[in-house]
């Protein structure tokens, strides 16, 4: 049985008994606050796994909660997962920029949190993995220190721009990246490019990779996520 801790941070009560319930029945330690002061106590006395946060809060809100902890040493290395009502695109994409690993819309079903909460761990499990270690997926096998990818044993012709784009893609996959985080994560931060040539750059990367394109997916309105 599953033995992290994962803080619960939402100001609805039936909100947090329903993912308590799910989450302690697959093994996980739960505890809960309702406000984003006490979320940020709480991260920083009891360092769990992974912090559910609801993104309306009183007080503090979800996004000023995710921006103070990706900012504190001792809390920045937690993976948090907002919890997002549907259509707040805006606070989601912000979200994501502050630093948050995935984001759940609600109402939520209670199988898709605990997939989606799985998903964060284990790539918080990859993430020491050493950025130069090559990296192979199904068809597709990327080597940093080469600098080569090869689609089923064949190698591909990459700009320095599209391969840095699919390593970082690739280097998480079912992480959700924004348009400006490629941009940043690729060129370093205040390159003078749009987000929007990010998807011509995603465009021609696919058609490059032939039949491992698919494996770059679309996020609609927010960015783009490797398959898992």
């Amino acid at each position: 049985m599953a033995k992290e801790h994962i803080l619960v941070v939402d100001d609805e009560e039936d909100i947090l008994e329903l993912v308590r319930y799910n989450l302690s029945k697959d093994g996980y330690r739960v505890s809960m606050v309702m406000s984003g002061e006490e979320a940020l106590k709480a991260a920083r006395t009891t360092q769990p796994d992974v912090i559910l946060l609801d993104l309306m809060l009183p007080g503090v809100d979800g996004l000023e909660v995710c921006r103070l902890l990706k900012q504190d040493p001792k809390t920045q290395h937690i993976p948090v997962i907002m919890l997002s009502a549907k259509g707040e695109e805006a606070d989601i994409v912000t979200g994501l920029e502050l630093g948050a690993a995935d984001y759940i819309t609600k109402p939520f079903s209670p199988r898709i949190l605990l997939a989606r909460l799985r998903a964060v761990l284990r790539r918080r499990a990859t993430e020491t993995v050493s950025e130069s270690a090559p990296l192979a997926i199904h068809d597709l096998v990327i080597h940093p220190g080469r600098h080569e990818v090869l689609v089923k044993g064949q190698p591909v012709d990459l700009t320095v721009t599209e391969f840095r784009l699919l390593h970082m893609l690739a280097r998480r996959p079912g992480w959700v990246f924004t348009r400006s985080q490629i941009v940043n994560g690729v060129h370093g931060d205040d390159y003078p490019v749009s987000d929007r040539s990010v998807d011509v750059q995603v465009v021609g990367l696919r058609k490059k990779l032939g039949v491992c394109g698919d494996y770059i997916e679309t996020v609609r309105g927010v960015g783009y996520r490797f398959k898992e």
